[in-house]
């Protein structure tokens, strides 16, 4: 197997709410993590500044966290509450988003997905992102790890 370069980025501050709905125990009620995310980067060759990803070029993923995931309220679209958040919101209550599956699990698949499709449109399939990390809290977190089917190295 050949050598490769990996890097990691971590996005942090992103203060939200959500609820597992179907949850027999406390998670079912409303409640908030500052999340963050480590991003974990890899590339059999670095780029022509010596990187596998120039750290500052990943300013849209971090607008697309900070639009998802600051101050804003998570729900799963099957959440039988659903038409009453989506009032709130048009209230001016709180900030929806309306996600497949709002648990840390699906939304590290969720980011890797972004950071992949930012990649993949700008690298040509020199780098990708192999794993995210998705922190709830300093004791919590959830992991989604695979290389995209596009990537070379």
């Amino acid at each position: 197997m050949a050598g490769a370069y990996t890097c990691s980025k971590t996005f942090s501050g992103f203060p939200c709410t959500h609820r597992q709905w179907r949850h027999p125990g406390h998670c079912r009620f409303v409640h908030g993590y500052s999340r963050s995310f480590t991003f974990w980067f890899r590339a059999r060759e670095l780029d022509v500044h010596g990187f596998v990803v120039d750290f500052s070029s990943l300013k849209e993923l971090e607008a697309q966290l900070a639009a998802q995931f600051d101050h804003t309220f998570l729900v799963n679209a099957d959440d039988p509450l659903l038409a009453q958040w989506q009032a709130l919101h048009e209230q001016g209550a709180l900030d929806l988003r309306v996600m497949a599956n709002v648990g840390m699990e699906a939304s590290a698949e969720l980011v890797w997905g972004w950071a992949n499709a930012l990649l993949q449109g700008r690298e040509q399939g020199r780098s990708c992102c192999w794993k995210v990390e998705a922190r709830e809290n300093g004791k919590n977190a959830a992991c989604f790890e695979r290389l995209p089917d596009w990537f070379e190295g």
